[in-house]
């Protein structure tokens, strides 16, 4: 009987299966990612994905804001939008939404409760190996959306694409965002190869969207829609924005489409956000959208952790940015809209991170760096990022928490410094926890 289980009682469940968010070193292979297990487990659920048209997007930098600003826009168009993304900041249920709203607590543990037995069907005849962490969190969303009735659902792939346990589906748009090297461990060390995973996506006859791409990538993908008679729309050519104006509450933004001009707001910093805005613009018009639903979606749109600012006077700005581009994005944009004295750093990072090119970005513009590290289990020995940044002339101390080095950079920073809590989306989000007060939700 379904009630039985307890939100507390279905993360463990979830948690109990191989994580490969949480386990450095995996090998990006059919063997540790086969979909022929997903399928199979979603043929036994009455194949759910297939409920809902799809819209997936793959990619580096800007998949997430780009798929949140998609979903905000079908959900001001009227159409039910359930919406999967990936990780969370403060809770599980948060991958999980349809218009804005996350999954209920005991909604997940009763849609756990009910995939159990044909979890535990698939992993005991163990044809293709067993379902992860991840496989289920996908197969709970698509039997949620597909409960719920929605018209369209988004999903954010986790990690590349060709191999990723969303990549089930056959979209009515592909998207791709910027690709640049990040996890090129396990998707490969070159540009192509990188691209190549993210081409997975491409079904046959379906509209893809690309962000502006180097054009080592660009040729990966267009070889892919040529393969696939997949139409590309090319952001940057076919799809032109401009910006026009800007401050900490946001930016104003025009943008070319093919299907017309928009003059539009976004309450997200930074120019690569304009980018993504065109991105998603583009994606909706091949959807038909009309122009004053995709205005309200992106006036709306809600994506926390990414240069957001949590309080005034000192400023306290959080922003995930975890790889050398990302923090070169945030450099920018610190210099961009903020006027302060000093720069105190927050700074934790994940073990398979580029974090001598984040301290070589960052170490420009910062006076202090508290280095730390999250409640992650991925999370780097802060004296690695310590050495960095000292490297680089700046002062480095240890926190041994990313609420103590909040703590410590609010009793140093004068009212007109600049606190800045990144290096990883982990670190945002306890930042977060610690200056408004929201409960943290711990795994095993």
């Amino acid at each position: 009987m379904l009630g039985a289980m307890d939100y507390k009682g279905a993360l463990e469940y979830i948690l109990s299966f191989t994580d490969f968010e949480r386990a450095p070193g995996t090998v990006y292979s059919a063997a540790n990612f086969d979909l022929r297990r997903m399928e199979e487990l979603l043929g036994r659920l009455g194949n759910p994905h297939l409920g809902a048209r799809s819209i997936q997007v793959a990619g580096t930098k800007g998949k997430g804001s780009t798929a949140a600003m998609i979903a905000s826009a079908l959900g001001a168009a009227a159409y039910k939008t359930g919406f999967y993304t990936s990780p969370h900041l403060h809770t599980f249920r948060e991958r999980i939404s349809i218009n804005g709203e996350a999954i209920g607590a005991q909604e997940m543990a009763d849609m756990v409760e009910r995939l159990r037995p044909e979890v535990e069907a698939v992993n005991r005849r163990g044809a293709y190996g067993e379902l992860t962490t991840f496989e289920i969190l996908t197969a709970i969303a698509f039997t949620y959306f597909k409960d719920k009735a929605v018209d369209f659902q988004v999903l954010e792939v986790g990690l590349g694409g060709r191999l990723d346990a969303t990549n089930v589906v056959e979209p009515v748009v592909a998207v791709i965002t910027s690709i640049s090297f990040d996890h090129a461990e396990v998707l490969g060390s070159s540009l192509a190869q990188i691209a190549g995973e993210k081409a997975g996506i491409i079904k046959q006859g379906v509209a893809v969207v690309i962000s502006p791409q180097r054009r080592e990538a660009e040729r990966v993908i267009e070889k892919a829609c040529g393969e696939e008679g997949a139409r590309l729309i090319t952001v940057g050519r076919d799809i032109t924005w401009e910006k026009l104006s800007a401050d900490i509450r946001g930016q104003w933004l025009r943008v070319k489409g093919k299907a017309g001009s928009y003059e539009l707001f976004i309450p997200l910093l930074g120019d690569h956000q304009l980018e993504n805005a065109a991105t998603a613009i583009a994606a909706l018009e091949a959807l038909h959208i009309p122009a004053e639903s995709i205005a309200q979606g992106l006036a709306r749109v809600n994506w926390p952790g990414r240069l957001e600012v949590l309080r005034d006077e000192p400023i306290f700005l959080v922003d995930a940015a975890h790889n050398a581009d990302s923090a070169r994005r945030l450099r920018e944009a610190i210099k961009q809209y903020f006027d302060f004295g000093q720069l105190i750093l927050i700074v934790g990072a994940s073990g398979d991170k580029d974090i001598a090119g984040m301290a070589r970005e960052l170490a420009p513009i910062s006076s202090l760096a508290i280095v730390t590290r999250s409640r992650h289990p991925r999370a780097l020995e802060p004296s690695l990022l310590v050495e960095e940044f000292r490297g680089h002339g700046i002062r480095a101390e240890v926190a041994e928490s990313v609420a103590e080095a909040a703590s410590c950079a609010l009793a140093l920073a004068e009212p007109r410094d600049l606190i800045c809590a990144t290096g990883s989306l982990f670190v945002a989000a306890e930042a977060r926890e610690y200056i408004k007060g929201i409960p943290p939700e711990i795994y095993p």
